[in-house]
Formats: structure tokens, C-alpha cells, sequence
């Protein structure tokens, strides 16, 4: 799995409705700003996190983006596999995007084997990593100081 700057960009989105999701509305200009995100490439990611029902929009002075559901209820897998599709490093070990394989026999095949136990760990992590959670992470690192590996001398 690999994700692409768009998938990167939904989750940087998801992340700051997540930080302000005590907030009715947030503008789309905010989290471009906040993230760096170009505004009309935000705003078809937007679009798309809409259709599959991660956020909510309002329109006109008060209009805005905000989830849909809580943070806890949206999971970094349901986000990737909905923005960049499945989860596996290669199609033949994925369960919702299953290729046949073009190795010779598929049950006995070393690469697919190590590749599942690749793929079984991802979706571990990912199912486990809720938007809140990544909430808390990004408070945490705010808040704590620099490890002292990290100052230039």
C-alpha cells in the first residue's frame, strides 16, 4: 500500500475536522490554509469524502465542511481503501480487491504467502487508527518537547 498525495490530503483534511469537530462549520479556505492543501484540489477530495459519507457541507456565509460522524467512528482503513482502494501490497492477497495472481499456483506461491502477512498486518494497524485518535496524537506531539536528538548543534 502506498498512499498518494491525495490520500495524504483526505486524511490532513479529516484531521483538522476531527481537531474542530466542536465547531458547526469549518471553512474549506481554513484547512487550505492550515495544511498547505491547494484550495480546488481540497475541495474534489472534499467532494469525494461527501459522496462516501465521511463529511457533511453546508453552503453559503456560515458554510462549511464537518464530519459526518464522529471521530471515533471513522477509521484510517475505511478512508484509505475509500480514497486510494485496497489495503494489500499486491492485488491477489486483498479481500475486498481480489486479482487473480499470475504466478503459476496461487496456494503455493512463497511471495503471496509473506504478502498476506503483510496485508493482515496493515489492516490491523489501520481498522485500529481512528480519526480521533490520530486527534490525539497531534495534541500530544504539540505538547511535548523536543527529544534532545532533535537540536541542531
Amino acid at each position: 500500500m502506498r498512499l498518494s498525495l491525495r490520500g495524504e490530503y483526505a486524511l490532513r483534511a479529516l484531521l483538522v475536522l476531527g481537531l474542530r469537530y466542536d465547531e458547526p462549520q469549518v471553512r474549506i479556505q481554513a484547512i487550505s490554509d492550515q495544511q498547505n492543501i491547494p484550495k480546488r484540489f481540497l475541495e474534489q477530495i472534499l467532494n469525494d469524502l461527501k459522496s462516501a459519507g465521511f463529511v457533511q457541507s453546508r453552503r453559503g456565509v456560515a458554510g462549511g465542511y464537518r464530519l459526518a460522524k464522529p471521530p471515533e467512528d471513522i477509521t484510517l482503513a475505511a478512508v484509505v481503501r475509500h480514497i486510494e482502494g485496497a489495503l494489500a501490497p499486491v492485488s491477489c492477497v486483498s479481500e475486498q480487491f481480489y486479482e487473480k495472481c499470475s504466478c503459476p499456483d496461487e496456494s503455493r506461491c512463497a511471495i503471496r504467502s509473506a504478502m498476506k502477512e503483510v496485508r493482515d498486518a496493515i489492516v490491523r494497524v489501520a481498522d485500529r487508527i481512528t480519526i480521533a485518535e490520530l486527534c490525539r496524537r497531534t495534541r500530544d506531539l504539540q505538547q511535548s518537547p523536543l527529544d534532545p536528538l532533535d537540536y541542531v548543534i
